[in-house]
């Protein structure tokens, strides 16, 4: 078929990498413009436009695209079947949707309609769900509210991470993908309305997401401190200074400690939580220090009786 390819985080490269392999012809990507990165603020391309350079595809990074008259008629000339779209991190516009008779197929990180919009696997894991999957869908006016093409599930381990799902989601995807244009080459997928009633969000984190709220049980704070890996991550507040919790494990029969206090136990560090529940911090890290172990922490710091997190 001939599509084109709109991507850009790492999430995308698989499904564009494996569009290629089948034979597919995709004679442009599109990605969004480079960013500043690092400590030194270098301008890094995205993971798909590199993906597409070492592929040798021709790539655009348009500052805009819904007014943009020179990106409309470069589409436009492509005559393409269909718009793969995975990650692009911009809203696609209706003469985009309307362009190719196969329209704008979207691979989506969640099974929807649950886990509608930025970060849907960050906040299935922090949700404490034990399976999510990826959709493959077509793009409609609305936020990931197109019709349904096809599914796949995954289970979510107990140890999973944003960082460890999300590759296993992206492979996945990908075979999903060319199922999805086989199925629509051969009239065998056919477009199936969301449930929108069931509808649940995943918005674009924020700093404050990671705030740890230890009214919440400790195996809640767990799944949030699993799921939004790398950024926001856990975090509270030590004497002061950002404390941020790195590794952890719950303990639901643990000692009864008062809520956030600190309880040192030998080597072992331990948080009190709600439901008379606890936390141990196995790995912590505080503000404009390295990564510790708790048994380094512990040495380091007398612990107060009675001391909590949060001041």
């Amino acid at each position: 078929m001939n599509l084109v390819f709109c991507g850009t985080p790492q999430f995308a490269v698989p499904t564009l990498q494996k569009l290629i392999e089948a034979g597919h012809d995709i004679p442009l990507v599109v990605t969004q413009t480079d960013k500043p990165s690092g400590r030194g603020l270098e301008m890094a391309a995205s993971p798909v436009k590199r993906a597409a350079q070492e592929l040798g595809l021709a790539i655009t990074q348009p500052d805009k695209i819904k007014s943009n008259e020179q990106f409309r008629n470069e589409l436009a000339a492509l005559s393409p079947e269909a718009i793969i779209v995975v990650g692009y991190g911009r809203i696609i516009p209706q003469w985009m949707i309307d362009l190719p008779p196969l329209g704008n197929i979207n691979l989506h990180a969640s099974l929807l309609p649950k886990y509608r919009g930025a970060a849907p696997i960050q906040w299935a894991i922090a949700s404490g769900e034990k399976s999510t999957g990826v959709t493959t869908m077509r793009i409609d006016a609305g936020l990931d509210t197109g019709d349904i093409l096809q599914q796949r599930e995954e289970a979510i381990s107990q140890d999973d991470t944003s960082e460890t799902l999300a590759p296993r989601l992206a492979a996945i995807g990908a075979d999903l993908m060319l199922e999805t244009l086989r199925g629509l080459q051969q009239g065998t997928v056919l477009p199936v309305p969301q449930e929108h009633s069931k509808a649940t969000l995943a918005p674009i984190l924020k700093k404050e997401d990671g705030l740890v709220d230890f009214n919440r049980r400790a195996s809640e704070i767990y799944d949030r401190l699993r799921g939004l890996q790398p950024w926001p991550g856990a975090y509270s507040v030590f004497r002061g200074k950002q404390f941020q919790i790195r590794a952890a494990k719950p303990l639901e029969d643990g000692p009864n400690i008062g809520l956030a206090e600190l309880l040192a136990s030998g080597n072992r560090l331990l948080v009190g939580c709600g439901s008379e529940t606890a936390l141990e911090l196995l790995q912590i890290q505080l503000e404009g220090k390295k990564r510790m172990p708790a048994a380094d922490f512990i040495r380091g710091h007398r612990l107060i009786a009675g001391e909590r997190l949060g001041s």
